[in-house]
């Protein structure tokens, strides 16, 4: 397990003192895979980095399996750190050195026998279906095969813990979705904690089970990915999942009043769920804005939809779509926070 108590880091700087993060804390438990997320500057990269104490915190403690590793000394903070190993997103291979050696390198530094450092790097090739790289060098990679390999040699220690500051930031969409089911299936199988820095909903939402989004160096939110996606209480959680949808401090016209629906998985059918309330509750909803997507034959994403004005059709309005499996719905008011 992974605490994080009181934590704040500040920076000194030519223009006065940097506040990265103010007193944040979170529980990560073991096995978890927990996403940390929140826009360019929100301190994200600075919480990981703290984590392996690769930043030293300026106040509070970071506690891992009951150690504060803020306090260990620098042999058992190394001894710590091959417990809990990083991947970035420049991969930070050694392009002088082959797949194989980049992967026997923590080994070495660790004192293993090089015999058995190369059976676990070819291990560790075959778990990320890499085998046939072994003698190729960095440059001769794609960057999803960069990261594949990145993955190998963080895993070369066993580590408890997996830090992934941006790892799928650089890649495309298809590359990015394999290193995310490559990492899910290393979690499945090793019971690995794995913690994602990212700045991309659509990754918390592939992989993640519970998430903290940060909002100037603070935690706006936290819990389980499902809860927030489905019910976002905070400004910064509702940007980051509804970046599509009209502001919500915008101008409401005095006819029409505001629902948001989001679809956290619900089965898509024939009649789609708004076709269906007109049908069954006679209420005219108009679609002011979609953001959603199927999956299989699930739905998910939001909406945002615009109604009569008067109270019992809003109320009404909700209570149905509330009824629907896996679906929200809250009206958006223009003083909503």
């Amino acid at each position: 397990m992974i605490e994080i108590r009181n934590l704040s880091k500040s920076f000194s700087t030519a223009d006065g003192v940097v506040d990265a993060l103010r007193d944040v804390s979170l529980t990560i438990r073991d096995g978890d895979i927990y996403g940390i997320i929140g826009m360019s500057g929100a301190g994200k990269s600075t919480l990981v980095r703290c984590i392996n104490m690769l930043e030293r915190p300026t106040d509070g403690s970071v506690v891992i399996n009951n150690q504060d590793v803020g306090k260990l000394s620098p042999s058992e903070l190394r001894k710590v750190r091959r417990s809990v190993s990083m991947i970035f997103q420049g991969f930070n291979l050694l392009m002088q050195r082959t797949c194989l050696k980049n992967i026997c390198f923590p080994m070495e530094l660790a004192g293993v026998k090089k015999a058995d450092a190369v059976k676990r790097a070819k291990e560790l090739l075959e778990i990320v279906g890499l085998p046939n790289k072994a003698n190729a060098y960095p440059a001769q990679l794609s960057g999803g095969q960069k990261q594949r390999i990145a993955i190998a040699r963080a895993l070369a220690s066993n580590p408890k813990v997996l830090l992934c500051d941006e790892a799928t930031s650089a890649l495309d969409p298809q590359t990015t979705h394999s290193i995310l089911e490559l990492i899910r299936e290393i979690n499945e199988k090793t019971g690995i904690t794995v913690v994602i820095i990212t700045h991309q909903m659509s990754v918390v939402e592939e992989i993640c089970n519970r998430v903290a989004i940060l909002d100037d160096g603070r935690v706006a939110e936290e819990g389980e990915v499902s809860a927030i996606f489905s019910h976002p209480k905070s400004s910064a959680a509702r940007k980051l999942v509804f970046p599509d949808s009209e502001p919500v401090g915008q101008a409401v016209s005095p006819d029409e009043r505001r629902i948001r629906v989001v679809f956290n998985g619900a089965v898509a059918t024939n009649a789609p769920l708004i076709t269906r309330m007109a049908i069954d509750t006679q209420i005219v909803a108009n679609i002011l804005s979609a953001s959603t997507k199927c999956i299989g034959n699930k739905m998910y994403g939001n909406m945002l939809l615009g109604v009569s004005p008067d109270d019992a059709t809003v109320q009404a309005a909700v209570d149905y779509l509330r009824g629907a499996e896996d679906v929200w719905a809250e009206e958006v008011t223009q003083d909503a926070e």
